[in-house]
């Protein structure tokens, strides 16, 4: 919206109206972006959380025998507002529509990933508050939503004959030149991969407060970057990776969840006065997921969004193993003490601050490591 404005001192001659020149700049309008999504962040943080608490959505918390000791540590959090995720996903919305160019598809499939899965994620959380349970929608639902997810965004993709045949390719980081040319139908599989992997991925990550908001942070920051390098003809050509004409605006809306996680981070930091539940979780992953397909740097995001995969491999680990071991001994056994890996890192004697900070370091280091591979190709 904010956009064009630009176009003022076309219509009006006089030095005043040469200011508004630098709302055409994709780089003034991602900063503007994010300022605008803490800001509103923080200006609408205490009466979300006034409303969650008036309205009884309070976070259950699980208290099965194999988690009693972790309860001893979180038994304190239960009541603790959750949904939170809707002040996230409206600063993000609200700031995006501002500063973002309405005119750009790419930027409604972003917006429209984040109300579809923050939809699902609502659902899931609504569930789980008035059944007082963590059990909410099941995985199978969850899953069966988010491949329509990405069959529709697929069909974005592979009905348009300019993107088609790049959208078909696999490219891998280090790599200039796709590794496989052509995946074919499998397209589709590969597409919901990466969106079902990303959302469930940053859901298992959002356990510990404030751990999931800084991570989200730290990706959406990198993919803002490839965003813009992606969307630019001269940068992509230099560094070899794939040009979209589109990808450079996708920056204002990775950014506008950069300064919406931070905002967000200011009342979800320990102690944590509300949490983001599935409601932001799933859409932060399945956007996440959708700016990788967008910039063409899906196997990127294993890197840049290390921690969200690790997360998610220590619970896929522990199941497996413990179905493995109960089908040959008769009993279960687990190679964490308890999963996602930052409970288990608390159940060693961790404090909760600590396994945030130090998986904050990781999830920075990672972002840098991700960028660092544009360059080497």
């Amino acid at each position: 919206m904010m956009y064009f404005l630009h176009e003022l001192p076309l219509q009006f001659p006089g030095e005043f109206w040469k200011v508004f020149n630098v709302f055409q700049y994709i780089t003034f309008r991602a900063v503007a972006a994010a300022v605008t999504a803490f800001l509103l962040s923080l200006m609408c943080g205490n009466w979300v959380i006034r409303r969650l608490i008036s309205l009884k959505l309070g976070q259950p918390i699980r208290t099965k025998e194999e988690v009693h000791k972790l309860y001893e540590l979180h038994g304190s959090k239960a009541g603790t507002p959750t949904m939170g995720g809707v002040l996230l996903l409206g600063a993000v919305l609200i700031s995006s529509l501002l500063w973002a160019r309405l005119d750009n598809t790419a930027v409604w499939l972003l917006l429209l990933t984040l109300v579809y899965c923050g939809a699902l994620g609502f659902w899931d959380d609504y569930l789980k508050v008035t059944k007082k349970s963590s059990a909410g929608v099941s995985e199978k639902t969850k899953l069966i939503g988010q491949a329509i997810l990405a069959i529709a965004v697929a069909n974005f993709f592979l009905l348009n004959p300019a993107i088609e045949v790049q959208a078909r390719a696999l490219y891998l980081p280090f790599y200039k030149d796709p590794v496989i040319a052509n995946l074919g139908i499998f397209t589709f599989v590969f597409f919901a991969l990466v969106i079902i992997g990303a959302s469930n991925a940053v859901n298992l990550t959002d356990g510990l407060d404030g751990l999931a908001a800084g991570c989200t942070a730290t990706a959406a920051f990198a993919y803002a970057v490839l965003a813009y390098v992606c969307g630019h003809v001269g940068i992509a050509s230099y560094l070899g990776i794939p040009y979209y004409s589109f990808a450079g605006e996708l920056t204002v809306v990775c950014m506008s969840l950069v300064g919406a996680s931070f905002g967000f981070l200011w009342f979800n930091c320990h102690p944590a006065k509300v949490f983001m539940g599935d409601t932001g979780s799933l859409a932060i992953g399945g956007m996440l997921g959708v700016v990788a397909i967008c910039t063409k740097q899906e196997m990127l995001l294993i890197v840049v969004g290390g921690v969200f995969v690790i997360e998610a491999m220590s619970v896929l680990i522990q199941r497996t193993w413990f179905k493995i071991t109960k089908a040959r001994y008769g009993e279960g056994r687990r190679i964490f003490l308890m999963s996602p890996v930052h409970h288990h890192f608390e159940l060693k004697g961790w404090k909760e601050n600590t396994v945030i900070v130090r998986f904050w370091i990781l999830s920075i280091m990672l972002g840098f490591l991700g960028l660092a591979t544009l360059k080497l190709r």
